[in-house]
Parts: C-alpha cells; structure tokens; sequence
C-alpha cells in the first residue's frame, strides 16, 4: 500500500535561494518556492495505517521551515569553499564572491543543491526519524523546483 503527502495541498512548502556551480544558467544565485511530496510504501498495522499522517506532516514541516527563507549552501562541495566568520558566511565559486549574514544561510551537507540532491538529504533525514516503524518498507521524497519539475529520490528501510 501507498501513502502520499502532497506538500501543494497541505503547505508543506519552503522558498530559499542557491546556485548550481559551472551551470551555464543555474550558477548565477536565483531563487525557487519549493513544494514537498511524499510517498511511503508499507502494510498497515491493526490500526489500518501504514504510519499517521498528522506526524509525518510534522517531520516534514519542521524541515521546510529550517530551510525557509535561507541561502542553500553545499558544505559537501569540493567546487564551493564557505568559511564562517564574526557573524557572516563567506562563499567563494567560480571567481565569484559572495557574504551574507550567517543567520540567512543553511549549510547542507551534500555536494551540490540541486532538487536531486536536495530531495536525497530530505529522504535520508525522514527515513532516518521513521526507522522503526516496522509497518514502512520505503520512503520517497520528491522536491518541486517549480510546477512540473520535481526530483524524487526513494530509501527502501
């Protein structure tokens, strides 16, 4: 049996900014309003539910608003060097040069921010806060850059 949350319908959303280094278009810092969605694949338990949808709601509220509003910076990169100091983040890519305020970036830890990558690291995350759940065999998580482009990524537990 499968389960679906549709992050469009029940404001599970984030809007942040990033880049896609050596991109022909993507690596100049742009912005996207991303949506989350959700899939997991299990048996109900006698209670008939594969896993409560109000909980799963919460995990993936909780992460969308740590990346709400944010610089997405991949601290994974072997391409983007970030150092942090007195209160800023400096990010050097490309013979580009950025700072911002510390408080308006979010270090992720993969090697790009692509939706790809970035719904990865989402899945992990959920499938690592779920892992006893004995009635879930996979989680999927996909990751609307705009209407129509979504990446998703599936853990099997």
């Amino acid at each position: 049996m499968i389960i679906e949350i549709d992050g469009g319908h029940n404001g599970i959303r984030f809007s942040s900014c990033h880049f896609i280094p050596m991109h022909e278009k993507c690596s100049r810092l742009h912005g996207h309003s991303y949506i989350v969605r959700m899939r997991l694949e299990g048996e109900p338990d006698e209670d008939g539910m594969v896993m409560d949808f109000v909980v799963l709601k919460k995990k993936l509220k909780e992460m969308t608003e740590e990346m709400d509003h944010k610089v997405l910076l991949p601290s994974g990169s072997k391409i983007v060097k970030i150092e942090e100091r007195s209160g800023s983040v400096e990010v050097t890519s490309c013979g580009k040069r950025y700072v911002f305020p510390a408080e308006d970036v979010l270090l992720l830890d993969i090697p790009t921010t692509t939706a790809e990558e970035m719904a990865r690291l989402m899945t992990e995350k959920i499938a690592a806060g779920i892992s006893g759940v004995k009635t879930v065999r996979s989680v999927s998580i996909g990751l609307d850059e705009e209407r129509g482009q979504t990446a998703w990524y599936t853990k099997v537990l």
